[in-house]
């Protein structure tokens, strides 16, 4: 296996793959027998970027399949390619863990005394038609296997090329930059309207702000996990020349010393494990896999022996020192992943330090992840992307055209953080079929779109997670809810830079309100949620409860028409069973700090541009944002119920009299004041409306999604 590799490296006929075309790989699969152990030789770069024009080759290569050796070459099918993602698909995290990264990479650091290359893992591919390049720049151990953990999520949607530095390779930095420039200017020479990602994990993050400030015409998005930028500032500098002086026998103990120091091995040893199974379950798969990981950590030892660790070091000082000379001249769109238990480097502070140095620079925090962050458990970098609105295919980011449903693992994790919330309201949801009976569940709201669910906001959108939550479980289709645009601007960026609620709203399809976007959501056949009353609904006064406040033209009617698609009225009520509103608008102006803030942010929001609904008058047109003051409730219950399908197809004369459109629209609206009446009614009947009377139950009985609830 071992001459197989290294055959394998060193080989000059295997050139970097051009463009993602159908074509014959040969694979390499280690004895493990894991998909994470697949390499494909026609994206390995041996001697130079291969220019445009120069035809690719591929030969077979033997592949070793449980212990024995046999030829064998991979098709990939045009049927591979797909063109889009349907909700609720297979992002494989989880599948591969840091003890895939230390067996893959005992195998890929046998020296070849060939130069830096780019590969490709088999399971990194095939992606979706057209899914722009990623790059990924390794840290110090130079192997490129950094995105084990998320390379099958990335390859869904990425072209995912890996630099591979080999061990003893010695290629100064400024080469290094320019080897990585060389290939982002081939890229974007075959495809300048694209977006060329760099991934740089902490020295990686270097060479990724060298390559962008050389090249600030090119599109660029660079994404930096703990970049090595403060190298200089590294609380380990006074041990470091304890390295050299280290008898060559004792540096086997160096990588068990690095392993508690560069990440947190629990985190990384949950990485596959269910957190939502029994404690006894995760304490033994947790044994099982610490067993495993320690098991496997003296191969560090190989993959950054001493000569290498020392050289690297020099390394990182020339990087850290050419990025940071040169971070005026970086125009690139930037995410830095900064983790606030990284006992490498000062990456917080770093963090901030960029988000002040870099014209386009946005952080994210996480607090209790170390400095190996890619290889720790609870991030998903593919999510990170998707949540902070990076993911494009052009020079502009399309909420619609761009988007990318939620995976099965993103879903899990989101109902898993919102458990204790989605368990306390314990959602009833009602729907009407075309016959006028109500039934439980979302049976009578149409599968085929355009879709249309028009309904009341509760206070602080209370009603938006369940409803989505729900809608996906039962139906497998996504919502993609129209927002304030307030909510995707800087405006609502924490203080910390954590991942809040907004990203989760980004990562689940929220899309700003547009007439551009709700064209382009209902041509493309979605299902849609539209609050006609927006943030004043949202923000309603006390005594407003249950008081649908829309305005008086009919917005949506002609636009739905325009598509025949069905309008579903819906009403929602259980606010008041949750929480009481304490303060509203009319009592914080009442307070001089609290009036003077609300005023500033407006102001602030009014300078940037974010309007809607701007001419119009009364009610609706009051859309000033503030929080109002909650005062928790022992939780009761949310109730929905979905009205009877209005269709439009085919309704020619909702484009043409607008009489007949706002009829429609008053009807609409009737329907969903109806709704909530009803159920106001109807809740009263309801003997497990209370979260004790329905603890109760599921402590005999059932669990909270059985409870039953009134009669319909």
């Amino acid at each position: 296996m071992a001459s197989l590799l290294r055959n394998f490296w060193a080989t000059p006929r295997f050139a970097l793959n051009q463009d993602y075309k159908p074509q014959c790989i040969a694979q390499i699969r280690c004895l493990a027998s894991r998909d994470s152990t697949l390499l494909s030789s026609d994206t390995v770069r041996v001697n130079g970027v291969p220019s445009i024009e120069e035809r690719e080759k591929v030969i077979p290569i033997d592949d070793v399949e449980n212990g024995h050796l046999s030829s064998s070459i991979k098709e990939k099918s045009k049927e591979d390619i797909h063109d889009k993602l349907e909700p609720l698909w297979d992002d494989g995290y989880g599948t591969q863990t840091v003890k895939d990264f230390l067996e893959i990479g005992s195998d890929i650091i046998k020296p070849d005394g060939g130069p830096p290359r780019w590969f490709t893992p088999i399971s990194a591919g095939p992606p979706l038609k057209d899914s722009p390049l990623l790059l990924f720049l390794p840290g110090m151990d130079g192997t490129g296997l950094g995105l084990v953990l998320h390379e099958k999520a990335l390859g869904k949607v990425f072209q995912v090329w890996c630099l591979h530095i080999p061990v003893y390779d010695r290629t100064p930095f400024d080469e290094l930059a320019e080897y990585v420039e060389e290939t982002v200017r081939m890229r974007h020479a075959s495809s300048p309207n694209k977006p060329i990602y760099l991934v740089g994990d902490s020295f990686g993050g270097c060479l990724a702000l060298a390559v962008a400030a050389r090249n600030p015409k090119i599109d660029l998005v660079l994404i930096l996990a703990n970049p090595a930028t403060s190298f200089g500032r590294m609380p380990l500098q006074p041990l470091l020349p304890l390295l050299k002086s280290l008898p060559d026998e004792f540096h086997v103990t160096v990588p068990y010393l690095l392993s508690f120091i560069m990440g947190d091995p629990m985190k990384m040893a949950m990485v596959n494990i269910d957190s939502m199974l029994p404690p006894r379950q995760i304490i033994q798969h947790l044994s099982d896999n610490l067993t495993a990981f320690l098991a496997h950590l003296s191969g560090v030892a190989d993959i950054i022996p001493k000569a290498t660790l020392l050289w690297k070091l020099k390394l990182l000082r020339s990087a850290s020192s050419y990025s940071n000379s040169r971070l005026h001249a970086v125009n690139a769109e930037v995410l830095v992943l900064a983790s606030g238990k990284d006992n490498v480097l000062p990456s917080a502070n770093e963090a901030q330090r960029l988000a002040s140095s870099l014209r386009n620079c946005k952080v994210r925090y996480f607090k209790d992840n170390g400095h190996a962050i890619l290889l720790e458990d609870g991030i998903n970098l593919l999510s990170i992307i998707k949540g902070t609105s990076k993911y494009r295919h052009s020079k502009r980011h399309d909420y619609v055209m761009d988007f990318l449903p939620p995976s099965m693992s993103e879903f899990k994790k989101a109902v898993q953080d919102f458990r204790w919330y989605l368990n306390f309201t314990c959602s009833v949801m009602l729907s009407t079929m075309e016959n006028g009976k109500i039934i439980r569940g979302l049976a009578g709201v149409p599968c085929e779109g355009p879709v249309l669910l028009v309904g009341y906001h509760m206070l602080m959108g209370l009603e938006v997670i369940p409803l989505v939550e729900q809608y996906l479980r039962q139906k497998k289709i996504l919502l993609r809810g129209i927002a304030h645009p307030t909510l995707f601007t800087q405006l609502i960026e924490s203080e910390t830079n954590e991942s809040s609620i907004f990203d989760m709203l980004r990562l689940y399809g929220a899309t700003p309100v547009t007439a551009s976007n709700f064209f382009k959501l209902l041509a493309t056949k979605s299902h849609v949620l539209l609050y006609p009353g927006g943030a004043r609904e949202a923000l309603h006064r006390k005594g407003e409860e249950y008081k649908v406040i829309w305005p008086d033209q009919p917005e949506f009617i002609r636009m739905a028409a325009r598509f025949g698609a069905t309008i579903v009225p819906f009403g929602v009520v259980g606010e008041d069973d949750i929480a009481q509103l304490v303060l509203d608008y009319d009592d914080l102006k009442k307070i001089p700090i609290l009036s003077d803030q609300i005023r500033r942010d407006n102001e602030l929001v009014a300078r940037m541009g974010v309007t809607v609904r701007t001419g119009m008058t009364g009610e609706v047109a009051n859309q000033t944002l503030y929080l109002p003051g909650l005062l928790p409730k022992v939780p009761g219950r949310f109730y929905y119920l979905f009205g009877k399908p209005i269709h439009t197809k085919g309704r020619q004369d909702l484009l043409k009299d607008r009489e007949k459109a706002k009829e429609l629209y008053l009807h609409i609206k009737s329907e969903v004041q109806n709704s909530m009446n009803y159920l106001l009614k109807k809740r009263e009947e309801d003997p497990y409306r209370s979260v004790i009377d329905r603890t109760t139950y599921r402590a005999f009985s059932a669990t909270f999604d059985d409870v039953p609830t009134f009669d319909y």
